[in-house]
């Protein structure tokens, strides 16, 4: 039987760092949960292209906004802004920035 289990992303088992923003990540039962915190200014492309040495985020995320504007746009062309409330779920194949000067917690 399962037991119960929790952590606090504000103690999280991993965190990683990059030009204006942060990653906190806990991992509970082989699952992953990470919350994101990108301050006014960020882009991936600017900030997190150079390390990841892809052409656009290649990573699938599922996301629950907490804070800010965020605006993503498809390597198709699609775009389409995100904010507080917000559930989204975003395919591989996109960059992303803040909206405006609100830090953005997804």
């Amino acid at each position: 039987m399962a037991k119960m289990q929790s952590k606090s992303l504000d103690r999280p088992d991993e965190r990683r760092t990059f030009e204006k923003g942060k990653l906190e990540l806990v991992t509970l039962d082989g699952t992953t949960f990470g919350r994101a915190t990108l301050e006014p200014g960020w882009r991936w492309s600017k900030h997190v292209k150079p390390i990841a040495k892809t052409k656009s985020c290649e990573a699938p995320h599922l996301q629950y906004h907490v804070a800010g504007r965020l605006r993503v746009a498809m390597d198709d062309g699609t775009e389409k802004e995100f904010g507080p409330g917000d559930v989204s779920l975003v395919p591989p194949g996109h960059d992303a920035w803040v909206v405006g000067d609100e830090r953005v917690v997804i």
